[in-house]
């Protein structure tokens, strides 16, 4: 479920009732403890968090007219969805994140390759999400794209 909206703002408006708040909540999360540097837009019809061409004028490569993305959140249809592209590309932050997530919610972790699933809004542990935020700068995230996946 893309998103037409031109503005996280405008994203978390159009949200259903019962997706909003958790939305919400889980984007302030995310704002508190995004590194510096990092910008919100829209991006993929969600909310992205990314890596603005002032900082890196290469773009990403799929598409250099956009700027590097590194996060984003989305409401799906069964679920809430938080994708972290450095739980992708580092395994070790993969390993930490896998082993600390029992600790942080009583639902089993719901994963893809960067897309964390949340099916019910209690099941969100923002304190791990705030944690994760903080563990990779602007330039560690440069750094680790350009290692993996700049040709």
């Amino acid at each position: 479920m893309t998103s037409a909206a031109t503005t996280p703002e405008q994203y978390l408006t159009e949200l259903p009732d019962d997706r909003r708040e958790a939305v919400t909540q889980l984007h302030a999360t995310i704002l508190k403890h995004l590194p510096k540097g990092f910008e919100t837009i829209m991006n993929y019809g969600m909310i992205g968090y990314v890596v603005p061409h002032s900082i890196y004028p290469d773009g990403y490569h799929c598409d250099k007219k956009l700027p590097l993305p590194f996060a984003g959140l989305a409401s799906q249809k069964a679920s809430v969805n938080f994708y972290h592209m450095g739980i992708y590309a580092t395994p070790a932050l993969l390993e930490w994140f896998v082993q600390e997530y029992p600790k942080h919610s009583t639902a089993k972790l719901d994963m893809g390759k960067s897309c964390i699933r949340f099916k019910k809004p209690e099941h969100i542990p923002h304190a791990l999400i705030a944690e994760l935020m903080q563990k990779m700068t602007v330039q560690q995230w440069i750094d680790t794209y350009e290692a993996n996946y700049k040709r």
